[in-house]
């Protein structure tokens, strides 16, 4: 592989391309490692992950050590400030929800927040419980639930929209910080082979549509100008800020830079399976009255879709469980039929749980399935205490299905919900083995290596119309590829197995 000016010049054997090699070109032989394109993460918060590197971590699997981590935090803030952490998930510790009352003692000086690991719930302590004015008065809002003991006091978990109670107390995150974060987020990316990201901003329900915004000015735009990105972004915004991006695209085009691409805009449909907010046409096994949330009143979503469609702009929507997924289908549907035919791209974040026929869905209508398969580590005995045996079984992560259906599979891992791991993911989806597993989950759903690896390269570019930049080694694209630890294809294929030797972005080396 030749490369100049950041760019694929020509493939090919070592003889016919030694005309290339000139004065001040540099040769490097990798003694027959495997080399692959740079993987794209289809689906990331970027400063999000950045910032919860800086914060306290809470993927443990004993609620003591969550206390722990807590109390040791507070004993090291100032009286009065916030303690900020995340990444708790209650399913490593038997499934009990956490509440004020584990944290209150070691934290009687200090509002906390803690959120869980899929970001659509959140603990408060009784401190910010009390600055937020939560009371047992305090009534739900929409699309969101505050947890509540029997008598109705609350127990310290805001759900979805509800986050925002708390949100909006905890105090703005400096700029300073927002561009550390990214720049920290970035290197470890490419410590990962993740050379592109497609970042959908700091940006759930019950937060501040602004924040992307903020971030696409204060961070990115100084970044590109200072020389500081290190990794490609795609960003998407708000779907309710739709006509702002429709007229940045217009002055500007869809690529700021080489570094920079406009994706398009995100909303959510529902919430996620761990916080029992994902809607489901049938209701939860192990809360029989609970169907979930439907985040955005239909109509709403309906409307801002065609006009962001209307537009030209991308869509993608958040849909977990089978009645969401079910219902954004049918809106797309509707949409295209209104607006008329054109390559569009719609997507589908997540698409976890499908009722039976809907993975054709996808292959039918062109639509992107945006799935992150180190979820399915977490989720499989979530999923089947949840849902049942029988609908975790049939419905569940339907990586293969979705690909027999034609539906371009766009792999990523929704960082800071789980850590920006490429070759883990692929692996994930080839084996489908959560842990303490003897076997696969749905074995029938395993993709070969060959279908992850490209629906980590070269399907998640076309996922955001950027094939014709990155996710292949072709010539005249952007050379951005990784070198493996193996120089066994065949090893690799069966095994899944091998790090990262080196990131290259642009021709250059940017790991280690």
């Amino acid at each position: 592989m030749a490369i100049r000016d950041g760019r694929i010049l020509r493939l090919g054997n070592y003889s016919a391309l030694q005309d290339l090699s000139g004065y001040g070109t540099k040769e490097l032989n990798l003694e027959g490692k495997v080399v692959v394109p740079g993987f794209i993460d289809s689906h990331v918060h970027l400063i999000s992950a950045g910032l919860q590197m800086a914060r306290v971590q809470l993927g443990v699997n004993q609620k003591d050590e969550v206390v722990r981590r807590v109390k040791e935090a507070a004993l090291n803030a100032k009286r009065g400030s916030w303690i900020l952490g995340g990444g708790w998930n209650n399913d490593l510790w038997g499934g009990e929800l956490p509440v004020a009352s584990w944290i209150d003692e070691v934290t009687a000086d200090n509002p906390v927040w803690l959120t869980r690991m899929d970001g659509h719930m959140g603990l408060a302590n009784s401190v910010a419980l009390k600055l937020a004015g939560v009371t047992n008065l305090s009534k739900d809002p929409n699309g969101g639930t505050i947890m509540r003991t029997a008598d109705g006091e609350p127990t310290g978990l805001l759900i979805d929209a509800a986050t925002e109670l708390i949100l909006s107390w905890i105090p703005e995150v400096s700029v300073d910080e927002r561009r550390e974060a990214m720049v920290r987020a970035s290197s470890f990316a490419l410590t990962r082979g993740v050379t592109t990201v497609v970042d959908f901003g700091r940006y759930f329900p019950g937060a501040p549509v602004e924040h992307s915004w903020q971030d696409f000015s204060d961070v990115y735009q100084w970044a590109d100008a200072s020389g500081k990105m290190k990794i490609r972004v795609c960003l998407f915004f708000p779907m309710e800020t739709w006509s702002r991006l429709y007229g940045v695209i217009n002055r500007a085009g869809r690529a700021l830079s080489n570094w920079i691409y406009f994706g398009g805009v995100k909303a959510f449909a529902d919430g996620s399976l761990g916080s029992n907010s994902a809607l489901f046409h049938e209701p939860y096994f192990d809360d029989p009255h609970n169907f979930g949330l439907q985040v955005v009143e239909s109509e709403s979503l309906l409307n801002m879709t065609m006009a962001s469609d209307m537009s030209g702009l991308q869509v993608a929507i958040h849909a977990i469980g089978d009645r969401a997924n079910d219902l954004i289908l049918d809106m797309y549907e509707s949409v295209v039929s209104k607006n008329g035919k054109r390559d569009r791209r719609f997507r589908i974040e997540h698409a976890q749980h499908l009722a039976p026929g809907t993975a054709a869905r996808f292959g039918q209508q062109g639509i992107v399935a945006s799935v992150q398969p180190d979820h399915l580590l977490d989720d499989a005995d979530a999923a089947i205490r949840k849902l049942g045996v029988d609908r975790a079984q049939k419905g569940s992560y339907l990586f293969r299905s979705l690909l027999s259906s034609n539906a371009l599979l766009a792999l990523g891992s929704d960082w800071p919900v789980t850590s920006a791991y490429p070759l883990r993911a692929i692996r994930t989806a080839m084996k489908r083995i959560p842990p303490g597993w003897e076997n696969a989950w749905i074995p029938s759903e395993c993709l070969s290596l060959n279908d992850a690896l490209i629906a980590h390269t070269i399907s998640a570019a076309r996922a955001c119309f950027l094939e014709d930049e990155i996710g292949s080694l072709s010539t005249g694209k952007l050379a951005d590829f990784v070198i493996l630890s193996t120089d066994s294809w065949d090893k690799f294929a069966t095994e899944g197995s091998a790090s990262v030797s080196a990131t290259y972005v642009g021709g250059v080396q940017a790991y280690p």
